[in-house]
């Protein structure tokens, strides 16, 4: 789902600076809140928005710490991370919503979850894309304190960075505070036991990929009292990428 930088217009509200609408849905009956993986931005999920508008209202939401935010604090905690991002998210939950989120997105998306079924807005339901359900961590995750050359060849052999944004050293320094800090909230997450979802998980993931195995991806039923779907694709974390199309057409049909 890799995309080219896209341009939105700027205001002075919060909720512009977190949530992006590359084709306005006005009419659509139904808002989906796409949330990045680890380093990943908004124009991620360009194509998303492209290919799903008007069918659904495609809001992506922007970190702090990167782009045009990088000159704002990261946010290095997931919970600190979706409470912030649902005080700006609920006025638009005006209509059924849903979440889809990558990697660290899908760890925020079911916090986010949580907190929307708290105030009575019950997704529709959440796509939990490569990511281990919330209660399975892994205690030697320590990538958010490694050096930065250590850091760099993670994510290149993620294969979910532009190579372009790859060889350029100046660039890739000066988003790795960034992406440190969302490593860090991906890593010291911990699931503290509570209420259990109500919506539908899908859960979607790479046959192949190094962070989740099969059993840490079946333990999303643990996570919601309503059905829970699998879908795996073949390749590795960033299995998305060259999937794309595949993964929008499922989103396409959950969401009529």
């Amino acid at each position: 789902m890799t995309a080219p930088a896209a341009t939105t217009t700027t205001t002075t509200t919060a909720a512009a600076a977190w949530l992006r609408r590359f084709h306005p849905a006005d009419d659509a009956p139904v808002r989906l809140f796409c949330l990045p993986h680890a380093g990943g931005s908004a124009s991620y999920y360009f194509p998303v928005s492209r290919a799903l508008s008007p069918r659904a209202d495609v809001v992506a939401v922007q970190y702090p710490g990167r782009q045009d935010r990088r000159h704002e604090p990261c946010l290095d905690d997931v919970r600190e991370l979706a409470d912030r991002l649902v005080t700006q998210m609920l006025p638009s939950c005006d209509r059924p919503v849903a979440l889809f989120g990558h990697s660290l997105g899908a760890t925020l998306g079911f916090e986010v979850a949580l907190r929307l079924e708290a105030a009575g807005i019950t997704p529709v339901a959440l796509f939990a894309s490569g990511r281990r359900a919330p209660s399975r961590h892994r205690e030697d995750e320590r990538v958010h304190q490694a050096s930065d050359g250590r850091l760099l060849a993670t994510i290149q052999g993620m294969s979910g960075t532009d190579a372009a944004v790859l060889a350029d050293d100046e660039l890739m320094r000066a988003v790795l505070p960034a992406i440190r800090g969302d490593y860090k909230a991906a890593e010291t997450y911990r699931y503290r036991p509570g209420p259990l979802l109500s919506c539908p998980v899908v859960v979607l993931n790479g046959d192949s990929d190094p962070e989740v195995t099969l059993r840490e991806a079946e333990g999303w039923t643990d996570h919601t009292d309503g059905p829970v779907s699998f879908h795996r694709y073949p390749g590795g974390h960033f299995y998305l990428n060259e999937h794309a199309a595949e993964v929008i057409a499922l989103i396409a049909r959950r969401l009529a």
